[in-house]
């Protein structure tokens, strides 16, 4: 079966046709918005489509074929994620009015975490919040995460796995035999790590404190957090490169801020899986930071983390003798949305 695979994130667009042995046919990235039908125009018609959608809530927790019922559904959750759904809902619509004849199936990165167990998904807020709003921990990067845990299962047949989606959004994984047991991200994919333009984890309490004493409103608090904080808040760049290339006390604080709320979540991850075996990188910063690696990898000499890492792009920088397994895994969604659209329409 040719999959046309379309990944459409809150700033990029990428499309890859994967043949049926998982060849990439053809692919190009793009802006969301741009003209699909000129850049599809001369690609071969696929079998079917396969889209990443951001937020599945807790209906889908497996890929599925999408109908007008289904497509209203996804429009239900866009108040859960308003930056990503939107996007994947425009993808969607734009590629369906192009091949109206092609089956689409709809792929979640919140499908992976619905395995987390209750203790680690439920925040200690009132029932009643939990029940009328939905409010639980969703996590996110799920598409990335499974292919992670699996490759590296398959490479070293670890069982406890810690997977580390680090680009410019940023996620941990804990995995036991396959399966997600925490994740950093929450009930919005602004929780956890330090990103790019997104603080990760704050004290609630501060934004309760910024509305009411510098009378902020919500939308500006969160368009704050979303877009002017993480890296760029601290360094004035979200680029990764850019501040490990500075030698200045604010690039060298960016580093230590990111690299301490890192190293403190693998260890949580860690803790969550009841052990470690193996980590894996993958995502921009993942596998092209070996600085990042090594560094993180010396705070996690307590786990038994230890790395040889001389650049590596796409396998193992295990240290010799370190008791656990690290590996640099390319990020590879087309390939598990594929799987996904494949298996729905058997």
């Amino acid at each position: 079966m040719r999959v046309l695979v379309v990944n459409a994130g809150s700033s990029s667009l990428k499309l890859r046709l994967l043949g049926p042995d998982d060849a990439v046919e053809r692919s190009e990235d793009a802006k969301p918005g741009g003209d699909l039908a000129a850049t599809l125009r001369d690609w071969p018609t696929p079998d079917a489509v396969g889209h990443r959608v951001v937020h599945g809530g807790t209906r889908f927790a497996d890929p599925v074929v999408v109908d007008d019922e289904v497509r209203g559904a996804l429009e239900d959750l866009t108040a859960l994620a308003p930056l990503h759904q939107p996007k994947s809902l425009e993808g969607l619509d734009a590629v369906s009015d192009l091949l109206p004849d092609v089956p689409a199936v709809a792929c979640f990165d919140t499908a992976f975490h619905t395995t987390i167990p209750e203790a680690a998904a439920t925040y200690a807020v009132p029932a009643e919040w939990r029940e009328r709003y939905a409010i639980r921990r969703y996590g996110f990067h799920g598409l990335s995460h499974a292919w992670c845990a699996a490759k590296v299962a398959e490479l070293t047949g670890a069982r406890r796995i810690v997977t580390a989606h680090l680009g410019a959004g940023a996620s941990l994984c804990a995995v036991v035999d396959g399966r997600s047991v925490d994740t950093t991200m929450g009930f919005t994919p602004l929780e956890g790590l330090v990103m790019a333009t997104r603080s990760g984890t704050v004290d609630p309490g501060l934004v309760l404190w910024l509305e009411e004493h510098e009378e902020l409103s919500p939308h500006e608090v969160a368009e704050t957090l979303e877009k002017r904080s993480g890296l760029l808040g601290l360094a004035g760049t979200g680029d990764m490169q850019e501040v490990l290339a500075r030698d200045d006390a604010d690039a060298t604080l960016a580093v230590e801020v990111y690299l301490h709320r890192l190293a403190g979540s693998v260890a949580a991850m860690a803790a969550a899986a009841g052990g470690l075996e193996a980590l894996a990188f993958t995502g921009g910063v993942g596998e092209h930071s070996a600085a990042i690696r090594t560094r993180v990898a010396e705070r996690l000499a307590f786990l038994g983390v230890a790395v040889d890492d001389p650049g590596t792009t796409d396998g193992e920088i295990t240290a010799a003798g370190a008791a656990v397994r690290t590996l640099v895994v390319p990020a590879r969604e087309d390939l598990e949305i594929a799987r996904g659209t494949r298996a729905a329409l058997v």
